[in-house]
């Protein structure tokens, strides 16, 4: 039966529900406020950002966090063109994302929000469908959750705001929802030629290098690399992504990529066989052997690779589920004489510092490595982290005692801003736990407005902000060219009074000491709080010394 008044944007909202569409992120307008009243009627909880950018970005975080798809919205006009930063970094990280985005109402001959979204939005990768027939719109949406699903990419919804607005005629009959279209796919195993290649490519093999990536992660294949790692008498390894997954393990020399320690280069410049599983093999994880020279490399994958980001990464493929493919190996495998594994490696593991270098740093700021080694000590290992981008992360990455089951970074497309939104989106996914963001001073101040989403959504999030009053990586990149570095120094903003001013508790961190206090006040305050570190712009990261060697 019709439904007395019912409107399109009534049986919009309804085949979202349909969907289990339990969150949404979202900044409302002309052409989608009707339509997410409606869906936040049906017991969808809705947390409105301040900025659009913000709401993809949040839902980016939800979906990794949640391994299903997220649920953003945004208005026509400019409320789509701000999105053309979140869209490629969703699409490079490969995350399901559903976005409703009106459209410039059909009956209007000029509107001054109108634009051609389409291109702006399918020239990130995206997809992007225009919704003009109102009896198909229910299917059209449910096939692009399915498409999201499938593909592993977001897909934004056009949809002008004035059909919306019409009155649904004839019954409505909501079309199958995608999740029962489609079953989980079977996890694939190796097939019995790749198997014994594998098998005894690793036999003849030295010294063994597991390298896991988030796909490792996601597939439950932690504990089968551990075991591979055993038998071979290899090490354990992960990229950034999945970092922490071997966090226990006294043979897992970290992150191997832009932010592998001392000791972990030194391991993989002596190893003979990298057995990379459900990574991508990227650049910036040393895919095309910058770090292993002396190494073959077996990739696992559902879908194995052999170029990589414009690099050769893989001449060895095990086409298989990540999981089942180094369980089978191992199954395989005899155990050998270890050849790598001993107390004295074990020992320089656990006890040598990332990154020895010495730095003169300035008596009242300081060294963001200490800062991070005490944090490290004083934060609960069951808090969530997520970790954002810029040259402070390269700091922030060095905290090994942290489960990848709570952490979180997504870095593909290498823009900074997006911590905040990610800290968001990680929230609302796991609402019984305590977060904290480690992001950088510019970072933050690009979407700070979010410091007050926080604190209306009273979310437990503590944001360390390292703040060395600048850009860092331009600054450490124009001076070691030797050029005046004006344009990314902005001094210290007080970040503590900024996050007071939204509502927040901030606070001002200028000794490591004060840490372990600002902890237990922490355990008194329900909602955010910030701590503003100010660190010394002298000490560089090692990948930013290595890309940009400085000029004597």
């Amino acid at each position: 039966m019709q439904q007395q008044n019912t409107r399109v944007y009534d049986v919009l909202a309804k085949t979202f529900a349909q969907e289990q569409v339990t969150t949404c992120f979202a900044l409302l307008g002309d052409a989608n406020m009707n339509w997410a009243t409606r869906l936040e009627e049906q017991g969808c909880r809705f947390i409105y950002v301040r900025h659009e950018h913000c709401a993809v970005a949040a839902a980016m975080a939800y979906s990794r966090k949640t391994l299903d798809v997220g649920v953003a919205s945004v208005t026509c006009g400019p409320g789509v063109t701000q999105l053309m930063t979140a869209l490629p970094a969703a699409v490079r990280a490969s995350l399901p994302v559903v976005v409703f985005a009106g459209e410039s109402p059909l009956k209007s001959t000029w509107y001054n929000q109108g634009i051609d979204q389409a291109p702006l939005v399918t020239g990130t990768g995206a997809a992007y469908h225009r919704l003009h027939f109102p009896s198909q719109m229910p299917t059209a949406i449910r096939d692009a959750f399915l498409q999201a699903r499938i593909e592993r990419r977001p897909v934004v919804l056009g949809i002008p705001f004035d059909l919306q607005n019409l009155p649904w005629k004839g019954e409505v009959t909501l079309p199958t929802p995608s999740q029962k279209l489609r079953d989980e796919p079977a996890a694939l195993l190796p097939s019995g030629t790749e198997l014994t290649h594998a098998v005894n490519l690793i036999s003849d093999a030295k010294r063994v290098v597991i390298f896991a990536g988030q796909g490792a992660a996601e597939s439950g294949a932690g504990q089968a690399c551990r075991d591979l790692a055993a038998k071979t008498g290899g090490l354990l390894t992960t990229t950034l992504p999945a970092r922490g997954l071997f966090h226990d393990d006294p043979f897992s020399i970290g992150i191997t990529g832009s932010f592998s320690t001392e000791v972990g280069l030194e391991c993989l410049q002596q190893a003979d066989l990298i057995v990379a599983v459900g990574c991508s093999l990227a650049f910036h994880a040393g895919g095309g052997g910058q770090l292993w020279p002396n190494a073959e490399v077996l990739h696992v994958d559902i879908q194995p690779r052999s170029i990589s980001q414009g690099q050769t990464v893989a001449k060895h493929h095990l086409r298989a589920d990540a999981r089942l493919g180094i369980e089978s190996i191992t199954a395989e495998l005899p155990t050998r004489e270890n050849h790598w594994r001993n107390k004295e490696l074990a020992e320089r593991i656990r006890s040598e510092p990332a990154d020895s270098a010495e730095f003169e740093t300035e008596p009242d700021l300081l060294d963001p490595r200490e800062a991070v080694a005490t944090l490290e000590e004083a934060l609960p290992k069951d808090w969530e982290v997520v970790n954002s981008s810029g040259h402070c992360s390269a700091f922030f990455a060095q905290m090994p005692f942290r489960t990848n089951k709570h952490f979180l970074t997504i870095r593909e497309y290498g823009a900074i801003g997006n911590g905040t939104s990610f800290a968001i989106g990680v929230a609302a996914a796991r609402p019984d736990s305590r977060f904290v963001l480690f992001d950088g001073d510019g970072s933050v101040l690009m979407h700070i407005q979010e410091l007050e989403t926080m604190h209306r959504h009273n979310m437990r999030i503590l944001i360390v902000v390292m703040n060395d009053g600048a850009y860092g990586s331009e600054i450490h990149k124009l001076r070691s060219e030797g050029l005046s570095e004006t344009g990314a120094v902005f001094g210290f903003a007080d970040l503590a009074g900024i996050a007071r001013g939204f509502g927040l508790h901030g606070q001002t961190i200028t000794d490591v000491s004060q840490i372990p206090a600002a902890l237990e006040e922490l355990e008194h305050i329900e909602g955010p709080a910030l701590w503003d570190l100010r660190v010394s712009d002298k000490v560089i990261s090692r990948i930013t010394r290595q890309a940009h060697p400085q000029r004597s």
